[in-house]
């Protein structure tokens, strides 16, 4: 017969396989190095930005920081007894993103908030983000910060609306703006297009961020083309068709890509960040695109 204490260890075992995503076919996407992950950061953004090219004194364009210049320790990770914390410092705009690609998967994590804010965020909400089926280099996007991507918005009292990011379009399920009204997201209602330059973006169709800033479970499903937003078990918004356009206004297929972690002026830290990979869509999330 097994002792007490054996029994406890089993179960604790089982618990932290599945935190740590060894079981159910999940992979672990942190760990203590980061072997998993690079990262980018472009500036540190002032009040007022215009979406140019920063200048110095003199006039003369600033370059951007670039790949794998984290002198600053806007990434670190934190080594917890339930395992490795991310903090991303918010300091400077940029974003850690996985060395793979990844096509028809379910992403989850955990996320709260920490204390600090930078400019141009100072009086704003804090603010930062999952950019999914990220292509091509950073700094794409008005911040000239991040790749060619679709966001999962994660902000104070707005986790899981979405924005476009540089030339990237999706179908929405979500009710029509009207006059200063964004469009807001809504499983019973029609798919209708975002577009950068037109309308790109989408509020969430709830609020179901935790309260008192306890740890907040994002879930991101996205097969064939698809993608769903999920908070707290709550599905928030329903996407399709995802794609980007080209000049000549042609629609290109974006199903698959690296996910990008944003710093975006605000302190924030992420937990058990795992990912497994999908053959089909589960069922009950099938029928939200009928």
């Amino acid at each position: 017969m097994k002792s007490i204490s054996s029994i406890i260890i089993v179960l604790v075992s089982g618990i932290l396989c599945e935190a740590f995503g060894q079981s159910q076919g999940w992979e672990s996407l942190l760990d203590n190095n980061m072997t998993q992950w690079e990262n980018y950061l472009s500036y540190r953004h002032k009040e007022g930005y215009n979406g140019k090219i920063p200048k110095n004194a003199e006039g003369k364009e600033i370059a951007p920081i670039g790949y794998n210049k984290d002198e600053f320790g806007v990434f670190s990770v934190i080594n917890e007894p339930e395992g490795p914390v991310l903090r991303v410092s918010g300091e400077i705009y940029g974003c850690v993103f996985t060395r793979k690609a990844y096509e028809n998967y379910h992403l989850t994590l955990q996320v709260k908030w920490g204390q600090k804010k930078y400019e141009p965020r100072i009086d704003k909400l804090k603010d930062s983000g999952i950019l999914y089926h990220s292509i091509g280099e950073a700094g794409a996007e008005y911040w000239r910060t991040w790749m060619l991507s679709q966001e999962f918005q994660i902000m104070e009292g707005h986790m899981g609306d979405f924005w476009c990011q540089s030339t990237s379009a999706i179908d929405i399920r979500s009710y029509p703006a009207e006059g200063v009204m964004n469009r807001v997201a809504n499983a019973k209602q029609p798919f209708r297009t975002f577009r950068s330059g037109q309308e790109y973006f989408c509020l969430r169709s709830e609020n179901y961020e935790s309260p008192d800033n306890e740890w907040t479970r994002l879930d991101l499903i996205c097969f064939d083309g698809k993608s769903l937003h999920i908070v707290n078990g709550h599905v928030v918004m329903v996407l399709k068709d995802s794609r980007y356009i080209l000049p000549d206004g042609k629609a290109v297929p974006m199903k698959s890509g690296k996910i990008q972690l944003q710093s975006e002026a605000a302190e924030v830290f992420y937990r058990d960040v795992r990912i497994k990979a999908l053959t089909e869509l589960p069922e009950e999330y099938a029928r939200l695109f009928d």
